[in-house]
């Protein structure tokens, strides 16, 4: 663990957004670039940025100052949807929502309630969110609370933000996986009491999805949330058009998918539901008025064939939006090759998803969905010291892009459509370097 007091100062051209925006057309105008910036931390929260030049006052006489002259600092990637016990099954063959589910998923997810598996995969887990820039997740953990154990564990070590909990499943799905509405509460509150507001860690309630829970199991869930207003949900909604027929079929007396959700209270500031590719218009509008967040997730869904995201109803609909790799349905850990996939999927509904936009739903807009915009997304003063150095120019067909880039969001954009994790150059969590690519 690291000492009581840490102070960090790097230098560098330092890129954020300086606040949240209701329209895309906004972004520009709140765009921070600071060619030759300073940013000093301590004790994980940044206490100064501003130029090189007006830096020397702050500096103290004794501190070493980590210099990037040639990358770009940017604020963490957030990433809003992303499955740790999935990690080692990433590209998995040929299915659909549900056979997937049942092929590769369950059989996987099995191996979790042995803790020292679930903590050796914790661990590769964590270090790949950092070898790609991540800082930030909300994670699905499995059935067995020895997972949430082993994840938390892991971020701890380094100080990292999660936000994760335990799976509540009791149907539909492998004995081995399932729970019992009393045992999924009684699991959960004990980890919310161990985890939730430890350190840097924040717990959400996880049904893994309407139809793996009974409608008793949901009640629960939602007394859960009774209980304790300020931790998560985190669940998925209307991926799958057979999905979302399924649902109907075991709720008919609710309204549509995300009224079964609505009806037990998981609707909220602090839900988060993953896809929602499929919302219908009155969806849109509990979605907007209970300030509920989706997650989207571009590489899964078109890898599991789900359709495609409106992402620009968002904006129309005033939800809040954040970016999710979706590990193992989605197949990349880096929110730049997410970004690169939801720029086609635009393309493909003949909208655009400019560089700035999804710089946004990257740090700042990926902040505001899981309501931590006042602790992360930009360097403004006082918020928590994550974020990524970036080389732009990672590769010699990268360097030669770069080359012809005219401006900023140009440079940025071929960064999105080009880049991986080989442009992550560092990645610093709570103010300290937590990841530092080989030379």
């Amino acid at each position: 663990m690291f000492s009581s007091v840490q102070m960090t100062a790097v230098r560098g051209r330092f890129l954020d957004i300086q606040s949240l925006v209701s329209q895309s057309e906004h972004i520009p105008e709140q765009i921070r670039y600071l060619e030759d910036g300073v940013l000093i931390s301590e004790d994980g929260k940044i206490k100064w940025l501003g130029t090189w030049q007006d830096a020397q006052s702050h500096l103290p006489q004794d501190i070493q100052i980590q210099h990037y002259p040639e990358q770009l600092i940017v604020p963490g990637f957030i990433d809003t949807h992303i499955h740790y016990p999935q990690t080692e099954m990433v590209g998995a063959y040929g299915e659909q929502l549900l056979s997937w589910l049942n092929t590769y998923t369950f059989p996987t997810e099995i191996q979790f309630q042995d803790k020292v598996y679930a903590s050796k995969i914790a661990e590769f887990f964590v270090q790949e969110l950092l070898k790609n820039g991540t800082t930030t997740a909300l994670v699905f953990c499995t059935v067995h609370p020895e997972s949430v154990d082993a994840l938390f564990e892991a971020a701890e070590r380094i100080q990292m933000r999660l936000i994760a909990g335990k799976v509540l499943m009791d149907r539909h799905a492998p004995d081995a996986l399932c729970d019992t509405a009393q045992s999924a509460y009684d699991d959960s509150k004990a980890l919310i009491e161990k985890w939730h507001g430890k350190g840097r860690a924040l717990y959400a309630i996880t049904p893994r999805f309407a139809p793996t829970s009974t409608p008793e199991q949901l009640e629960k869930a939602g007394q859960l949330k009774q209980e304790y207003p300020d931790v998560y949900v985190h669940t998925h909604l209307s991926e799958n058009k057979d999905e979302i027929a399924w649902v109907k079929s075991l709720y008919p007396e609710q309204k549509g998918y995300l009224d079964v959700y609505h009806h037990y209270g998981l609707t909220g500031q602090r839900s988060v539901f993953a896809h929602c590719v499929h919302l219908e218009d009155e969806e849109w509008e509990c979605m907007h008025q209970t300030h509920s967040a989706i997650a989207f997730c571009p590489t899964s869904n078109l890898f599991l064939g789900s359709g495609l995201f409106p992402l620009k109803k968002t904006w129309d609909k005033q939800v809040k939006v954040g970016l999710g790799t979706d590990i193992g349905g989605g197949t990349s850990f880096s929110l730049l090759q997410t970004v690169n996939e939801a720029y086609k999927i635009q393309q493909l509904q003949g909208d655009k998803l400019s560089a700035y936009e999804a710089f946004y739903h990257a740090t700042l807009g990926g902040a505001k969905a899981l309501d931590l915009d006042q602790k992360l997304g930009n360097f403004n003063l006082g918020k928590e010291a994550d974020f990524v150095v970036l080389d732009l120019k990672a590769t010699e067909l990268q360097a030669l892009r770069q080359s012809r880039s005219k401006s900023l969001d140009d440079a940025l954009f071929a960064l999105f459509t080009m880049g991986d994790d080989r442009n992550i150059e560092a990645t610093y969590v709570y103010g300290q370097c937590a990841y530092q690519k080989s030379k």
